[in-house]
């Protein structure tokens, strides 16, 4: 199981309280855990990738073992921490303003 963290606006829209728990197929990559994301809980769709180019939003970002992986290629196995549950995927809301 794939733990995912999500900021709290994505929480409240998903109707979940603290992490989600996936089940998602080898080989576990970032566009794997998105789409098991979103299968699960379709009220995302288009909150975190653009709906058609699946393009990660640009105020989005996502960490895991205190990496910043955002600019990683959506294919790119994530560490393997997380493939064992030990870490935890995060989906976080970017900060902007002056």
């Amino acid at each position: 199981m794939i733990r995912v963290t999500l900021p709290t606006h994505l929480r409240t829209l998903a109707q979940v309280t603290g992490a989600v728990d996936l089940d998602v197929p080898e080989p576990v990559t970032q566009r794997a855990i998105l789409d098991a994301l979103e299968a699960a809980y379709p009220m995302l769709r288009g909150t975190i990738r653009d709906i058609s180019t699946h393009e990660r939003r640009a105020f989005v970002r996502f960490f895991a073992c205190g990496e910043d992986l955002s600019h990683e290629p959506p294919d790119a196995s994530v560490p393997d921490d997380v493939v064992k549950g030990k870490e935890p995927f995060r989906i976080i809301g970017a900060m902007a303003g002056g």
